[in-house]
Parts: C-alpha cells; sequence; structure tokens
C-alpha cells in the first residue's frame, strides 16, 4: 500500500518541503532505507544520515537546519518520534482492521457473543457468557475463559490465557503468551506445618489503553480486583500479585515484581528488574530505578530512589562517590594515626 507525503503529512499534522506527491510503501532506518521508504530523524547523533540516505520521505523536527542540500522529501513537525509512532500505530490499525471473521478450527460457547468487525483466530477458546465487543481481534490460541468481557479494538495476542471473570477494557493490548487472572500466591501455615491455599476468587480488571508485554502475568485477587488503570504499559516478563493496583499511564520495564495488595500511582516509572514488597504505596509520580529493591511506602509524590534496600536518588549517588574514594580515605587515615603517634612520642 502506497501513500503519498501530503497524505502522511495530514495524519502526522506535518508541513511538506520537497515533493508532495512523492509515494512510500514501507519504512526503514535513516542509515539504511532504500528509495520508497520513510525514515524518521529525531537524535542528533544520526543527523549526518540525513544527507546520505536514499529514503524518498524523511520526518524531522521543525527546528532541524539543513547543513546542506538534499534529495529526500522531509515532513517537519513538532516532535518527530511522536509523531513516527503516530503513523507507526496508524499503520498497524489499517493491518489488523483487515483481519475479520471466525478461522476454523475454534471453540466459541453458544452463550458467547461476538461483535461486529471482530478477528478469532484458529484454535483460540471462547467459554461460557464471553463478551467479544467490536473491532476486538483474538489470535490463534487465545484462551477467553468464562464470564470474560473484552472492550472495543483490543488486541489478544497467540497464546493468551484470560482466565473466568476478568474485565479488559477498550484499545488494549495483551502480547503473547502473557497469563491475565491466575491464581494470586495465597496459603496460611498450618500447626503441622503444611500450608492451606486460601481460594483466590476475585478477578482482573484492565481498564481502557494499556498495554501489556509478552510472558508477563498478572494474578487475581483474593477477593476483589487486581486492578490496571487507563494508559499504564507493562513490559515483558512481569509478575503482578493478586490485590496490587497500577496507576494511570505508569510504566514498568521488563522482569519487575511487585508483590501482593500493593498501590502504584500515576505517571509511576520503575525501571527493569526492579522488586517491589508487599502492601505499600508508591506515590504518583515516584521513580524507581533498575533493579531497585523497594521495601517502604513512597509517600512523596515525584521521588526517585536507588539501591536495595532503595532510598532517595540524589543521596544515593553521593554515597556511591563517597564508596568509590573510601581506599584513598583508609590511606589519609593511616598517615594521620602516624602522624599523630610520631607528635604523641615527641612530647
Amino acid at each position: 500500500m502506497l501513500f503519498t507525503a501530503a497524505q502522511i503529512a495530514m495524519i502526522i499534522n506535518g508541513t511538506v518541503e520537497g515533493n508532495p506527491e512523492v509515494s512510500v510503501g514501507s519504512f526503514g532506518k535513516i542509515e539504511e532505507a532504500q528509495e520508497g521508504q520513510l525514515a524518521f530523524l529525531a537524535n542528533p547523533k544520526y543527523e549526518d544520515y540525513l544527507y546520505t540516505t536514499n529514503a524518498s520521505v524523511i520526518i524531522v523536527n521543525e527546528s532541524l537546519i539543513l547543513k546542506q542540500e538534499i534529495s529526500a522529501t522531509l515532513l517537519r513537525v513538532k516532535d518527530a518520534y511522536s509523531a513516527f509512532a503516530t503513523l507507526l500505530d496508524k499503520y498497524q490499525q489499517i493491518q489488523t482492521q483487515q483481519l475479520t471473521g471466525v478461522q476454523q478450527p475454534t471453540y466459541i460457547h453458544a452463550t458467547a457473543k461476538v461483535g461486529e468487525n471482530a478477528f478469532i483466530g484458529a484454535f483460540a477458546y471462547l467459554g461460557e457468557n464471553v463478551i467479544i465487543s467490536n473491532g476486538v481481534k483474538v489470535f490463534p490460541n487465545a484462551f477467553i475463559g468464562n464470564n470474560v468481557v473484552i472492550g472495543e479494538d483490543t488486541i489478544i495476542h497467540p497464546g493468551v490465557k484470560i482466565y473466568h471473570d476478568c474485565i479488559i477494557g477498550s484499545n488494549v493490548t495483551i502480547h503473547a503468551g502473557t497469563v491475565i487472572g491466575s491464581d494470586g500466591f495465597g496459603y496460611a501455615p498450618q500447626a503441622d506445618g503444611s500450608l492451606k491455599k486460601v481460594p483466590q476468587i476475585g478477578n482482573v480488571v484492565i481498564e481502557d489503553g494499556v498495554e501489556i508485554g509478552a510472558n508477563t502475568t498478572i494474578d487475581r485477587a483474593t477477593i476483589g480486583s487486581t486492578l490496571i488503570r487507563s494508559g499504564a504499559k507493562l513490559d515483558n516478563l512481569l509478575q503482578i500479585a493478586h490485590n496490587v493496583e497500577i496507576g494511570n499511564n505508569s510504566v514498568i520495564a521488563a522482569q519487575s515484581g511487585v508483590s501482593g495488595s500493593t498501590k502504584i500511582g500515576k505517571n509511576v516509572m520503575i525501571g527493569g528488574q526492579a522488586g517491589i514488597v508487599g502492601h505499600i504505596h508508591i506515590a504518583d509520580g515516584s521513580k524507581i530505578n533498575a533493579q531497585s529493591g523497594v521495601s517502604k511506602s513512597i509517600k512523596r509524590p515525584n521521588s526517585a530512589v536507588t539501591g536495595s534496600p532503595a532510598y532517595d536518588y540524589t543521596s544515593a549517588l553521593r554515597s556511591q562517590a563517597i564508596s568509590r574514594n573510601l581506599p584513598e580515605l583508609e590511606k589519609r587515615v593511616i598517615e594521620l594515626e602516624k602522624l599523630v603517634k610520631a607528635l604523641s612520642e615527641k612530647k
């Protein structure tokens, strides 16, 4: 499918500089793009490629000043990276919208409801009273348990498992292999030393606009709901425990874990491999550095922490700087001790 520079400019609200009728049919990195491809330039360190690339159309920032003439058509926008993301999203929508209907073989219970323009891939399973809203795409080998509700235009990638009674909002993307609604990790110690399983009778609620990466696990609540608020973005390989709440537009990077009943505020950023204990609160706007271990609540909004146990980011950097100087400080202390001893012996 071909698009002209003028058509793309309308999608990303850009200004055409060059030939508005030049067409592109695919994307390429600016350092290796070929004729007929579209590239973008957001990072200044790649600017030299602007003058050597064979790309036909390039999205650039409005503020870019050319050092020499180029042959490509430019699309000038306020934020090239954001505009490119918008364009990719539109391109992906066009591709997925072409998928409709039900492939065979599948299992769809007689009580399940499938909306208009939905797609159900081969070997998918839809249980009792499932509701698949308009425009939903369920790819092959997905499992949708009894009473699950999925909102409009949500994408369920191959191999996703959504257990019974969970609720998924609109425009959600769940990537391959993720498990939503598996049992929370709850056991009651017994007098004889054994562990009695605590039934997990709640569910998981995922609000609109959430994206969840591949092979992530979100446990169902013991009672009530594990809750992922609208706009949150969860990376691959995460463990979200029972009764956790993740606030609007918060971001969690890969291999992190959040223990049960912890409440994470909105616009929180959590780096990869961070670990958060249970039953604490993380204030709005907090930033948790990669591999941090958070063992107590972060009460002050917009705080930044690092380390294990995690503490104030600036203080941690100061401590690290001091730690690096410890060998030299030790030498100075030894020299001072020798000097003090020598002065004492002279008296």
